[in-house]
């Protein structure tokens, strides 16, 4: 039994069932027994692999996107090029590699990492130099640009199930064997569920971030008022729709969302519909999403692949090839990661010229 399956257990025999939201927030986020709070989760050798672990391409693509809308909103300088959850400052340090390009932006930006974990802020020091903060509300103001790669589905989720009588909330408890889901009252919260998923049918399940939503709707009222863009790239889906995406992550292997919490990674779906509304609250623009391997292929990524594979042996470039593929091929990363844009400029961001407005 872990410490933190241990606490659980205590909290639910002292005080009842849980939220499905409360039992993901304390496996990832207790403050000394969650899994984000400590752990190094990211590597071939861990739990799993984030797409600027894969090829330099990514993060130096990215890098050069967030040079054209940082000419886009008129070059301001400083500027605060911010990361939610940075893992080990790979995509970043791609991305001020990739701006070198631009060195009057190079000198512009103040790097602020939004980081809570205390192991992958000594990994990010090594190769970027930043502030870190506990939260985006503690970026300071001004001009930004915004990058968030796997960030919001790690999350918290609420879950409702739809019943006959009306929707109740998806609750964990103590069985027999063990954590079980249970359900709570009927006909509550219901004011949480989108709108297009009201008359799902019974036994449907709808999942709300409401975590993620708060810091969309962030990012839209720190954009709107100091200028700026955004970029969220995530697995999820494009519009809203029922489902159970729920799942636990361990030596790169989907195992039982209930296995050693505290030491498997909980993740669940991103839902882009909802996080543009909440960001659109705020005034601000949004595009897409569309999918990663569409926005990568837009910004040249087969072009990059090629001229890094000039210098390139012939297992580095097989190598290449073999991470382009799992980045952009429909049947692996390339359909189901999206890419949202987020920004207060009219004009439309590269890869996103053929997008419609969230």
């Amino acid at each position: 039994m872990t410490p933190l399956e241990a606490h659980l257990r205590e909290v639910i025999s002292k005080d009842g069932p849980i939220s499905v939201h409360r039992f993901m927030a304390e496996a990832l986020m207790h403050p000394d027994h969650g899994y984000y709070r400590k752990n190094d989760p990211l590597g071939r050798d861990r739990d799993f692999i984030t797409a600027p672990e894969i090829s330099q391409i990514f993060g130096e693509l990215i890098g050069l996107w967030l040079a054209d809308r940082w000419e886009a909103m008129g070059r301001p300088s400083p500027v605060n090029l911010v990361e939610l959850g940075p893992g080990r400052g790979t995509l970043m340090a791609d991305a001020i590699r990739a701006l070198s390009v631009v060195p009057s932006l190079r000198k512009a930006i103040d790097v602020h990492f939004v980081e809570s974990n205390v192991t992958l802020r000594a990994a990010q020091a090594k190769h970027t130099k930043a502030i870190w903060h506990d939260h985006l509300s503690d970026v300071p103001p001004g001009p930004t640009l915004l990058i968030a790669n796997e960030f919001f589905d790690a999350l918290p989720i609420r879950q409702f199930v739809r019943s006959a009588s009306g929707w109740s909330e998806r609750l964990v408890a103590m069985g027999e064997k063990g954590f079980e889901f249970s359900l709570g009252p009927d006909d509550i919260e219901s004011l949480l569920i989108p709108d297009s998923l009201h008359n799902a049918a019974a036994g449907s399940i709808v999942e709300v971030c409401p975590d993620g939503l708060d810091v969309a709707a962030m990012i839209g009222h720190r954009l709107f008022k100091y200028g700026g863009a955004a970029l969220v790239i995530d697995y999820g889906y494009g519009k809203s729709a029922v489902g159970d995406s729920l799942q636990a992550i361990r030596r790169h292997q989907c195992v039982d969302v209930f296995h050693r919490p505290g030491e498997s990674d909980l993740t669940a779906h991103v839902n882009f519909e909802e996080l543009a509304r909440a960001a659109e609250t705020a005034g601000v623009r949004v595009l897409g999403p569309v999918t990663q391997g569409e926005f990568l292929r837009t910004l040249g990524i087969e072009l990059r692949a090629a001229m890094l594979k000039r210098r390139a042996t012939q297992k580095q470039g097989a190598d290449i090839d073999a991470a382009v593929r799992r980045l952009t091929a429909p049947d692996m990363m390339g359909d189901l990661f999206k890419v949202m844009a987020i920004q207060v400029m009219d004009d439309a961001p590269p890869g996103f010229e053929d997008a419609e407005d969230g």
